[in-house]
């Protein structure tokens, strides 16, 4: 742990001139700015890495309770189920948990696939089958406990699901903690987020994120066993974690280390299909339920092709579609974009002058997945959190970005509401979402910079030698499959390693 002798406009050349560690108010615009509430950037001779208990870590998990019990007071409105006069939309507090808890016989006892369908994937089924245990055990013990707090079944089904969803929030901060490497102060950008206030409690996506988050951490520590069951739990649970499984392989293709990726994905293929099975088996329909209304669901309001079917007064594509139809033409049209996305995202990996880190190439993938798929709900904007922090650290663009999702949940709300309760046009609401459109895509923009000019990286820029603190058998790892004709050059700071 070393004394810092350089000064906020002079970071240190050698690890051993200055701190062990990135400086955010040397580095950040925003984070200087924000520091003078408290008396100004770090310090030209301050020491850092001596903090007996407030290490970056557990301040980090401090600001992520902080900012989950502010969303737990948004959210508490709507938590009885108590929902009249429309109290979802007015205080901005809907979830997906309050009304499945009654549509899906949770309160009655009854278990997901086995009893009723449920429209995602087994895992996130699973996570309310065991609130739900949680919660009615809780209410049992306090009808027969007098001085324990009790509530309508709903809301301790609802404050049993915060709690487990915080708990699984700490892990993803605890994941970025240790996949930022040098740079630990870079999960508060993710512990104070805006969108994570917002939607924190809106659905189960943050298990999945969890999970996908630890796989990447897994993956970090040379563990692709570990990693691929992380990451196929989290397929289990959502979707997405299965596209950083891709992106791995690429990356893994340039730097010819595919043994270790092909043991995380046989690992990963294993984790999802001993979930998966039982269910599978014991009741097939239901299980398939996921897969059948992936199929046949409209576009989503919140993706690029409603907007489209709404100016084309739905004579685009499929055009009118009767009850339960599939919109086969917008399911192929995108396929093929998506298919053609991430042949440009692996033309980038494999084509860039250095290889890309792993956040930068996840990120590209999963922001182009959400912008061409048909179903964007407004919480799988938090797949995008950690990854972008990872790929782009910088307050400045990540809270710009964010800002547009809060806008796109409100405008949201205020159009479900109605004109006629006050609410706000269509109009407004697709504007809201061009707009953060808009914002992810001069998002990947940067990104996308920032891999063919491996010189404007801030992470690689920031500690000589640093590569890609996520990158385990990858960092520092020779290309060995490249798109390019002319050799390749590594930068000098990326020599150092």
């Amino acid at each position: 742990m070393s004394t810092t002798t350089t000064g906020p406009s002079a970071p240190a050349d050698q690890p051993g001139d200055g701190p062990d560690r990135v400086v955010p108010s040397w580095t950040d615009p925003v984070v200087a700015q924000a520091s003078e509430l408290v008396g100004g950037p770090w310090g030209r001779h301050a020491v850092t890495g001596r903090a007996l208990f407030w290490t970056p870590l557990r301040v980090c998990l401090l600001f992520t309770v902080v900012v989950l019990g502010l969303a737990w007071a948004k959210q508490a409105p709507c938590a009885d189920g108590d929902w009249s006069g429309s109290k979802q939309y007015t205080h901005f507090c809907y979830s997906d948990a309050v009304p499945l808890f009654g549509l899906h016989g949770l309160e009655t006892g009854q278990v997901p696939y086995l009893d009723s369908a449920v429209e995602y994937p087994v895992l996130t089924g699973g996570f309310m089958q065991v609130a739900a245990v949680i919660a009615s055990s809780w209410d049992r013990l306090a009808a027969s406990a007098g001085p324990l707090p009790s509530a309508v079944p709903v809301e301790t089904y609802y404050v049993v699901t915060a709690l487990l969803l915080s708990m699984c929030t700490l892990l993803v901060i605890r994941g970025v903690v240790a996949l930022a490497g040098r740079r630990p102060w870079d999960a508060a950008m993710v512990a104070l987020s805006p969108l994570l206030f917002v939607h924190a409690f809106t659905n189960w996506d943050v298990m999945a994120i969890a999970l996908a988050t630890l796989g990447m951490w897994a993956w970090a520590r040379e563990h692709p066993v570990a990693a691929g069951l992380l990451l196929g739990l989290g397929t289990a649970a959502k979707l997405y974690p299965v596209l950083i499984l891709g992106v791995l392989f690429v990356l893994c293709l340039r730097a010819g280390r595919l043994g270790p990726w092909l043991r995380a994905a046989l690992a990963a293929a294993l984790a999802w299909l001993v979930v998966n099975v039982p269910v599978a088996v014991l009741a097939p329909d239901n299980w398939a339920r996921f897969f059948s209304l992936s199929d046949t669901r409209p576009a989503n309001p919140e993706s690029i092709w409603a907007m489209l079917l709404a100016l084309t007064d739905d004579h685009l594509l499929d055009g009118p579609l009767a009850e339960g139809q599939a919109p086969s033409v917008l399911n192929t049209t995108v396929a093929v974009l998506l298919v053609l996305a991430a042949t440009g995202v692996a033309w980038l990996t494999l084509a860039a002058p250095v290889r890309p880190r792993v956040p930068q190439v996840a990120f590209l993938m999963v922001a182009a997945f959400l912008l061409l798929n048909k179903v964007w709900s407004p919480q799988y904007s938090l797949w995008l959190l950690p990854l972008a922090v990872l790929a782009r650290p910088g307050w400045r663009s990540l809270l710009a970005w964010q800002a547009t999702e809060v806008l796109v949940w409100g405008l949201t709300m205020l159009h479900y509401l109605g004109t006629d309760n006050r609410g706000v046009d269509v109009r407004w609401f697709y504007t809201a979402v061009t707009v953060r459109d808009a914002a992810v895509v001069v998002l990947m923009a940067l990104v996308v910079r920032s891999i063919w000019l491996p010189d404007t990286d801030r992470v690689r820029l920031s500690w000589p030698g640093t590569d890609d603190p996520a990158g385990g058998v990858l960092d520092h790892a020779p290309d060995v499959v490249t798109l390019r004709r002319e050799p390749i050059r590594r930068p000098a700071h990326l020599a150092a390693g």
